[in-house]
C-alpha cells in the first residue's frame, strides 16, 4: 500500500472511532497520528469488572464504555503514552490474564481474554510509548495514582476499623486509596499529579503526613519525615457505573505494517514513511 493510501484509511478509521463517541467525544485526527490497535478489554470498576473498548495510537491510549453492543461509545478517556507505567499481574479471583497500568490521575486493573491477547496488548503499548519517548519531545511521568481497594474487600473503615453500614457510607482516600468512613476522610488536600489545583479527599492519617511533610519542608530539611505508615495498596479505579452491557470479548485487530491492512496477528507497527524505505 502507498503512502498516500494508507494515510487516507488511516484518517477515515481514527474518524470512525471519534464517531462512535457521539457529541460527547473529543477530536482525534491530527498529523502525524495513527490508529495501532483496538479491542475490547475488562477494566476494574469500583464494584466491579466492565468491558470497556481501547483504541491505541502512536501516542495516546483511549478507552470508553460500550453501548449498542460495541457500535457506540461514552465516556471517552485520553491519556498519553508517556503517562502510562505498567506492571505485569498474577490471575485474580474475578479477572484473569490482568495488568496494571497507572497514569498520574488514575490507576486501574485490565484483563485480556487470553494470555496472547494480554501480552500483546502490553507489548504494543509499550513498544508505542517507547517510540514515542525516543523523539525527545516528552518526558516520562514520574509520580503516579495508587490504586483504589474495591469496596468489596473491605467491611470496616481501614482507618478506625468502625463497620460500613448504609449510613456508614464507603469512602476512598484519593492519596493512599484506602476504603475509609466519613468521620475518617473529612479533610481535603491538593495531590498535584491528579489535579494542581482542586481538594481532593484525603483521609486522616494521609493529611497528618501532609503536615508533617510541610512542616518539614518549611525547617529546611531535605531529607523529609518518613510517612506514618506504608501507603501501599493494590486495587480499583475511580467511582464507576454499570453500564448494562454484554461482557464478551471480541478479539482485538493490530495495524499490519508491510499491507497496511487490519488483522488479528500481533503486528502492530506502521509503514515507515517512503523516503526512510530501503
Amino acid at each position: 500500500m502507498d503512502l498516500s493510501t494508507f494515510n487516507k484509511e488511516n484518517y477515515e478509521r481514527i474518524k470512525a472511532v471519534e464517531s462512535s463517541f457521539g457529541a460527547s467525544g473529543r477530536p482525534l485526527s491530527k498529523p502525524g497520528r495513527i490508529l495501532i490497535g483496538r479491542g475490547r478489554l475488562m477494566k476494574r470498576g469500583r464494584r466491579k469488572p466492565q468491558p470497556k473498548a481501547f483504541f491505541l495510537f502512536n501516542d495516546l491510549l483511549v478507552y470508553g464504555s460500550i453501548i449498542v453492543n460495541g457500535r457506540w461509545h461514552k465516556k471517552m478517556k485520553i491519556i498519553p503514552l508517556e503517562d502510562i507505567q505498567m506492571e505485569d499481574m498474577e490471575d485474580g479471583m474475578e479477572m484473569k490474564n490482568q495488568w496494571l497500568i497507572r497514569t498520574p490521575c488514575k490507576s486501574f486493573f485490565v484483563s485480556a481474554a487470553t494470555v496472547e491477547e494480554k501480552q500483546a496488548w502490553i507489548e504494543h503499548i509499550e513498544d508505542s510509548r517507547l517510540s514515542l519517548l525516543q523523539g525527545g519531545s516528552r518526558r516520562p511521568s514520574s509520580s503516579f495514582a495508587v490504586t483504589w481497594i474495591p469496596d468489596q474487600a473491605a467491611h470496616k473503615c481501614m482507618r478506625c476499623f468502625k463497620n460500613f453500614t448504609p449510613t456508614k457510607r464507603r469512602h476512598h482516600c484519593r492519596k493512599c486509596g484506602f476504603l475509609v468512613c466519613r468521620s475518617c476522610s473529612k479533610h481535603r488536600a491538593v495531590i498535584e499529579h491528579i489535579h494542581p489545583t482542586k481538594k481532593l479527599r484525603v483521609c486522616r492519617v494521609c493529611n497528618a503526613n501532609n503536615k508533617m511533610d510541610e512542616t518539614s519542608r518549611l525547617r529546611g530539611d531535605s531529607t523529609g519525615l518518613e510517612s506514618l505508615e506504608d501507603g501501599r495498596v493494590a486495587a480499583s479505579s475511580e467511582e464507576e457505573e454499570a453500564d448494562g452491557i454484554i461482557e464478551d470479548f471480541h478479539r482485538s485487530s493490530w495495524l499490519d505494517s508491510h499491507t497496511g491492512t487490519w488483522g488479528n496477528e500481533h503486528i502492530y507497527d506502521y509503514p515507515r514513511p517512503m523516503h526512510l524505505r530501503p
